[in-house]
């Protein structure tokens, strides 16, 4: 079980949370009994001295002088105090944290057992108090005398708390999302695009991670390349000699025509696997896209299959996209040969779908298939099973590779599934929204 997500972002948000929940709880505890309570209790004493005193003074007063007192306790103390000839009854609500301290303060005072009253101004606390015999009603004004400056302060911490963390979050994420692009452009570079320059900025650190980066990215191309100048040298230069063979095994007289026909299939093989080893270098390299309907592209792989063996394809609804036609052209001829090759001498079969918006081209055989565990290795250059698939291969081993290496340098997917009924589907996706990834 993950205790933690998988992101940058999401574990360093996890774990800043986490300590500011624990630093404000223990902070909030510490300002709570230190500050808060302390406080609170003294002003609950104060005012509860204060009622008690001023209930005294009205007891002892004489009658005629009683209401200016009362006026003198309202405009100066926002205290109402007179006889109670009627008792309130008992606050709907419980008393809040100062009343109760309040009632806790009197009742010591006084040894009575004091509630809160429901009173007529719904903003002032109401209370009843036995002084000499005589019931007292008395309020006070909440809002003067209910502790919030020190809550407010509390406040004013937590805001501040809160806005430091999600300021810490935010350079987090802005630092993930460079990560994040990092990451994208090294899967360009690992399909064998040249991405664009990422921009040298920010911290210390990652600006030197992305000015290495950049260089990376440059030797990589200058690789790529190089393999493939090489690679095209080499071929240049084989095919040369290859040539110069065939024409002399064309001019032998009295050889055994046999021995001659199976020297000139060798030389072919050869050509052939140069020509394979040459597409395979250059299957990285990006090619110009066109707006087109696939079912003429398929069609076009369909004939070209057809003069080989039987492929069964049957056009469908306009189905345009923005592709390579190189690229999905040698795709589709590599499928259709591998599948021509292995499905034991029944035809083809060449579907095109759309699925949620992607498209999906499928080549399906009848042959003996592949074994799920072998799947992913095929796509490997020069594997060969050592199944029935392959004992009349005669193939270079780079067929399925150059589909991989060129799917993925296009953002398309490939895979290999059981058939329905018997043999091996191939599916090429291409997911939506893919235009562009080869240029």
């Amino acid at each position: 079980m993950r205790l933690l997500p998988e992101t940058l972002f999401g574990r360093t948000a996890a774990v800043l949370l986490a300590a500011f929940l624990v630093f404000e709880a223990a902070a909030f505890s510490v300002v709570w009994r230190m500050v808060i309570q302390p406080l609170a209790e003294r002003s609950a004493d104060d005012l509860a001295a204060k009622i008690h005193l001023a209930a005294q003074t009205w007891v002892e007063l004489p009658p005629a002088t009683r209401a200016d007192y009362e006026m003198e306790l309202s405009f100066r103390h926002d205290l109402e105090l007179g006889a109670a000839k009627v008792s309130l009854p008992d606050a709907a609500a419980e008393p809040g944290y100062f009343a109760g301290l309040l009632l806790q303060a009197l009742g010591s005072r006084t040894g009575q057992t004091m509630t809160l009253k429901q009173g007529p101004d719904g903003g002032w606390d109401w209370l009843e108090i036995q002084v000499a015999g005589t019931r007292l009603r008395v309020g006070y004004d909440r809002l003067r005398y209910d502790l919030e400056a020190p809550l407010a302060a509390v406040g004013v911490f937590l805001l501040g708390a809160g806005l430091t963390l999600l300021t810490a979050l935010f350079m987090v994420r802005q630092m993930s999302r460079d990560l994040a692009g990092l990451a994208d452009k090294a899967r360009e570079v690992g399909q064998g695009r040249e991405p664009e320059r990422l921009p040298e900025t920010g911290p210390v650190e990652i600006r030197e991670l992305t000015t290495a980066f950049n260089r990376m990215a440059e030797e990589v191309q200058s690789l790529l390349e190089n393999r493939t100048v090489l690679l095209s040298g080499i071929s240049h230069d084989l095919r040369t000699p290859i040539t110069r063979m065939k024409l002399a095994l064309s001019m032998l007289d009295g050889a055994d025509p046999a021995m001659v026909a199976r020297l000139e299939g060798d030389l072919d093989e050869m050509n052939r696997l140069i020509g394979d080893m040459l597409a395979f270098a250059r299957a990285l390299r990006a090619d110009d896209q066109d707006e087109l309907d696939l079912n003429g592209t398929l069609g076009e792989a369909a004939a070209r299959a057809g003069r080989l063996g039987p492929v069964n394809w049957t056009p469908g609804p306009p189905c345009p996209a923005r592709v390579s036609p190189a690229a999905l052209g040698r795709i589709l001829d590599n499928l259709l040969e591998n599948a021509r090759r292995y499905g034991g001498g029944e035809a083809v079969d060449l579907v095109l779908g759309q699925d949620r918006g992607e498209i999906r081209v499928g080549v399906l055989d009848r042959g003996p298939g592949i074994p799920a565990e072998q799947r992913e290795a095929v796509f490997r250059p020069f594997f060969r099973l050592e199944a029935s698939r392959a004992r009349d291969s005669g193939g270079s081993g780079l067929g399925l590779a150059i589909v991989r290496q060129l799917a993925d340098a296009q953002g398309w997917r490939v895979e290999l599934r059981d058939r329905q009924g018997g043999g091996l589907a191939a599916w090429l996706t291409i997911p939506a929204g893919i235009t562009s990834r080869g240029t």
